[in-house]
């Protein structure tokens, strides 16, 4: 289902039963997998790559040099961003164009959702069921599991499978819902 306003150019690849909303722009060369739901206004540059599963909420960016694994959810207004030295113009006051430079690739992992309004800097690896709260600046690499917060974001913990968040048990973690048992470092660094 694609609505009349949504401008997906011709090129993109769009999966099965996938839903792209009011107003979205998949641009040529972008690839979108099966039962995703591009909500309003969210935006998929030409070579970036969603997963199957996938969930983007309204005004979603997802810039060239971006890959969302399988089941990656992203919430409202979150950004991916894909230059580490952004810059409009050269030195000499010409116009810097798409052939002047080369994105950062920045990797989500299966599972991991980031939260309303995060904002994911270059060239980092979000890790696989990982969980980025909203409004969080993501600078640095991010562990499978992990629970980041704040601006920047910080390690505060770790969320099972299920979206419950972790409790520390004598052999590593375990979650309270399901009872599913993690073996991860403790927030300090040391392991459990």
């Amino acid at each position: 289902m694609i609505h009349p306003t949504a401008d997906v150019e011709e090129g993109a690849i769009v999966g099965a039963n996938t839903r792209i909303w009011n107003l979205c722009h998949v641009r040529s060369g972008a690839r979108i997998g099966d039962n995703c739901v591009l909500g309003l206004n969210v935006y998929v540059d030409f070579g970036a790559v969603v997963g199957n599963n996938c969930k983007l909420e309204n005004r979603v960016s997802v810039f060239r040099g971006v890959t969302l694994e399988d089941g990656v959810f992203v919430g409202p207004h979150a950004t991916f961003t894909n230059d580490k030295l952004p810059r409009a113009i050269h030195t000499d006051g010409s116009l810097v164009t798409l052939e002047d430079w080369t994105p950062a690739p920045t990797l989500v992992k299966y599972g991991a959702s980031i939260g309303a309004g995060a904002v994911v800097l270059p060239g980092l690896t979000i890790g696989r069921w990982a969980m980025i709260g909203a409004g969080a600046i993501v600078t640095h690499d991010v562990p499978d599991h992990a629970i980041v917060l704040g601006a920047p974001a910080r390690l505060v913990g770790y969320v099972c499978k299920c979206g419950q968040r972790l409790q520390r048990a004598e052999a590593g973690w375990v979650c309270p819902a399901c009872s599913e048992a993690y073996l991860l470092p403790d927030i300090d660094g040391a392991t459990r």
